[in-house]
């Protein structure tokens, strides 16, 4: 058993970010029950109207989507000539938004799946919305290859339908792996965020005070009671979608990569493109769940479940792989020099200093330089400069599929060079997609539980009062507290 030094600093009582000696810091502060985390959770969702705040924040979300909807409809009737695509550069800001939107679902999946078979109960406090994200961060992604070629009429190009020209799309196309990879994904993670999901409706509905609210709820929570039957099939399914989701977070964006792995375009052509993916989809994932957890968690009350030990870890995973995007770009550079291959070194040259060395400097500014400033636990602690770092992540991980994408514009023929511009058009969808996952997020926080109620319960203290495992569920209690106990039920034995 571990001694303690009493002459050991205790850290602050309401600073669950630092276990102290011989405990490990609560994860729901305020010493909540687990009526009081109910209440909490389904304040805003049981409100009879919602607040103003809210109706304003959601008209100007389905403005921009209706918006969305227009641009959309122009683009059927009028081509893809709106758009500034242009040869050689041929997919321009679509596949740009693409690539970037399936890097923003990455995160949900991460903290619900693997954090979850790792046993990281500080996912609790924020996989709901996190799951949630991932779903609509997909339906933006899944937009632009319907749209890119302009013609929904020729969808068969891309998905395997019976058409009336008795073709087949080309299944060595990457543009037909990621419609079954992202369409596989968007499945397991909606059967994934429903299934946890399932208590928590079954809470709304008992707790409904309308005809309508109990029917809804009713119908959606599968008949749940709760007992000891319905939780071990429970557990079981939830373990069964982790283990399947799992691998997903790692194959769906290698996938992605692979759009431009296997061209023979300088720049592209490389292994590394796989991993470099997948790490810098996990770094934006988590930047967009900052992003919307610290308004959240400040708007719905929620400060005692998503509390400052959750914003400390999501920062330092953004921490890691930031230092893992710089490594990549380091590690592209070398390849480009090492190769001794003049189109692979002038393609890496031409980012740097060509046409759009600006937006290459933004991209390792946002995604490089400027998460550093995560070392220091003070800035940590600082909502307003996370949230800050947060955005910016996001506009570099944006901008580096931008630049990836633009070295179309510099080729193996001179004579075909020509730069990309975007239009008017190429912006305001980009805008577009925003509205997309931003109207169905706020619907998701007016009619759904924001926080995973159950689970936030199951890492309670509370919950495990009466537990005696050292490293089980008790390990929120002190090692002088367990030592105690073991030695009473000892000597109770013994007598």
């Amino acid at each position: 058993m571990t001694t303690l030094n009493s002459d050991t600093p205790m850290p602050p009582p309401d600073d669950n970010t630092v276990d102290g000696p011989g405990t490990r810091a609560v994860l729901v502060q305020g010493d909540k029950d687990f009526t009081a985390v109910t209440e909490t959770v389904v304040a805003f969702t049981e409100q009879p109207k919602p607040s103003k705040a809210w109706i304003i924040a959601f008209l100007l979300s389905a403005s921009v989507l209706g918006m969305l909807g227009l641009l959309i409809g122009y683009l059927v009737f009028t081509g893809v000539g709106i758009w500034g695509n242009n040869s050689p550069v041929m997919w321009g800001f679509p596949i740009t938004n693409f690539v970037f939107w399936v890097g923003i679902g990455h995160a949900g999946t991460l903290i619900s799946a693997i954090l979850f078979l790792f046993r990281q109960r500080w996912r609790t406090g924020i996989n709901r919305f996190a799951e949630a994200m991932t779903i609509f961060a997909v339906m933006c992604a899944g937009l632009f290859p319907a749209i890119h070629v302009g013609r929904p009429w020729l969808a068969y190009w891309m998905f395997p339908y019976p058409n009336q020209m008795g073709t087949w799309p080309n299944f060595r196309s990457p543009l037909l792996w990621d419609v079954f990879a992202v369409s596989t994904y968007a499945v397991v993670s909606v059967m994934f965020w429903y299934v946890g999901m399932i208590p928590d409706l079954a809470t709304l509905r008992d707790r409904a005070t309308t005809k309508w609210r109990q029917l809804t709820y009713g119908l959606f929570a599968l008949g749940w009671r709760g007992t000891n039957r319905h939780w071990h099939r429970f557990e079981k399914t939830y373990m069964i979608l982790a283990a399947l989701a799992t691998p997903l977070v790692l194959s769906v964006h290698s996938v992605v990569s692979f759009d431009f792995a296997v061209a023979q375009v300088p720049g592209w052509h490389t292994t590394i493109f796989p991993p470099y993916f997948v790490a810098g989809a996990i770094f934006s994932g988590f930047a967009m769940v900052l992003t919307l957890a610290i308004p959240c968690r400040k708007w719905f009350g929620l400060t005692e479940i998503i509390t400052m030990r959750h914003i400390d870890n999501i920062c330092k995973v953004m921490l890691a792989t930031s230092c893992i995007v710089g490594y990549a770009y380091g590690t592209e550079l070398f390849i480009s020099w090492y190769s001794g291959a003049p189109f692979e070194q002038f393609a890496f040259l031409n980012r740097a200093r060509g046409s759009y060395s600006w937006a290459y400097a933004i991209m390792v500014g946002c995604n490089v330089i400027i998460p550093q400033l995560l070392w220091s636990k003070r800035m940590r602690r600082h909502l307003v400069a996370i949230m800050v770092i947060a955005i910016l992540v996001n506009v570099g991980m944006w901008f580096e599929r931008f630049v990836i994408i633009m070295s179309l514009s510099r080729d193996f023929l001179p004579s075909s060079w020509q730069d990309f511009a975007a239009t008017w058009v190429d912006i305001a969808m980009l805008i577009g997609s925003f509205g997309l996952f931003f109207t169905f997020f706020l619907l998701f926080l007016r009619f759904l539980p924001v926080v995973a109620m159950a689970e936030v319960k199951g890492v309670m203290p509370k919950a495990h009062a009466e537990s005696d495992h050292d490293f089980g569920p008790a390990e929120y209690r002190s090692l002088d507290a367990r030592s105690e106990d073991e030695t009473a039920r000892r000597k109770e034995d013994s007598s």
